[in-house]
């Protein structure tokens, strides 16, 4: 036959031992927990300032592209690509063909310390083409 738990007085003392020697853990597993999910939410933030690189790099390249089309000079692309990436970029220009082709890079270092240390620079560029506009009397 059981017994009710009130009348076992042993059972209390020993839920009471439980209690007392699992006080606390939640805070420690809180603080093992903690820097864990700051460091996964702060690479998840780097990878979408990353997203954002790779768009402003991809309108930089095509700043550069409609400003070679027109043709300018080389200094005048690299000009409206570095503005459109609002970022020191390495810019390249090439034409062939009627076309002219714009690539944009830069290395793109994470924001936070830590991360520094932890993650590998990330060159971020992209490419754009243009048709070349005919120049003076051949509209």
């Amino acid at each position: 036959m059981r017994t009710h738990p009130r009348h076992r007085p042993h059972a209390h003392a020993a839920a009471a031992r439980r209690g007392r020697a699992e006080r606390g853990s939640a805070t420690a597993e809180t603080a093992v927990a903690l820097p864990a999910l700051l460091l996964v939410v702060a690479v998840c933030v780097w990878a979408l300032g990353l997203v954002g690189a790779t768009l402003r790099c991809a309108e930089a390249a095509r700043a550069g592209a409609r400003a070679a089309a027109r043709g300018e000079t080389a200094a005048e692309v690299t000009d409206a690509a570095t503005r459109a990436a609002r970022h020191d970029a390495d810019v390249s220009t090439t034409a062939a063909d009627g076309y002219v082709t714009v690539r944009v890079s830069w290395s793109a270092r994470p924001p936070v310390p830590l991360l520094a240390r932890l993650l590998p620079a990330t060159t971020v560029s992209a490419e754009a083409t243009a048709r070349a506009e005919p120049e003076g009397d051949e509209w």
